[in-house]
């Protein structure tokens, strides 16, 4: 089940508040200028292709290239077998942010989005149905735990803005991983 754990950063061993209402998940995302919707699933054969997938949520895709300018939308998906599992999680487990926004749908699977505000961190567990809208700017990392089964939507403005600018800190090392915040849900 989606879920939203706000962990004080020098507290970071307990959220102090945690929640698996979908709409106090969007309200206490909005509040920091974050997008978190739910939308409706398609159901799609598990080896559907990237066209395939992107021809199902046209219709959103398309009215969120309109709303907010984005030019391009792709799909990744990583799986338990591949054999750069751990490689492609390491690289996105440190604090970093990008030039543009980031934003994910999650088509199947989940991950854990952390979002570093202030003195707090939003950890976002998205699963299946799930869409987040990371702004430009801000600090955060992203874990799809050691056994990663995700597939996703991204929307880009222009797809080099998303390179990582790491920051630097080491606030995504003392906040507990995937593995303590999925549970047996991943």
């Amino acid at each position: 089940m989606t879920t939203l754990s706000i962990f004080d950063q020098n507290r970071p061993e307990a959220a102090h508040t945690v929640t698996e209402d979908p709409a106090k998940i969007r309200d206490l995302l909005a509040a920091q200028g974050v997008r978190f919707e739910q939308w409706p699933t398609r159901e799609l054969p598990a080896d559907a292709s990237p066209d395939a997938i992107l021809e199902a949520y046209q219709e959103e895709v398309a009215s969120l290239k309109d709303e907010c300018g984005f030019q391009t939308a792709d799909v990744i998906s990583l799986n338990p077998d591949n054999p750069q599992k751990e490689a492609f999680r390491q690289k996105f487990l440190d604090e970093h942010t990008h030039s543009e926004d980031e934003v994910r749908f999650f088509v199947r699977g989940q991950g854990l989005f952390y979002l570093h505000f202030e003195n707090e961190v939003y950890a976002v567990l998205c699963q299946k149905n799930d869409l987040i809208s990371v702004p430009n700017g801000t600090r955060h990392w992203f874990d799809m735990g050691p056994e990663p089964a995700f597939t996703c939507i991204r929307l880009f403005t222009n797809p080099e803005g998303w390179v990582a600018s790491f920051t630097g800190e080491d606030i995504a090392g003392r906040l507990p991983r995937y593995e303590a915040l999925a549970g047996a849900t991943g």
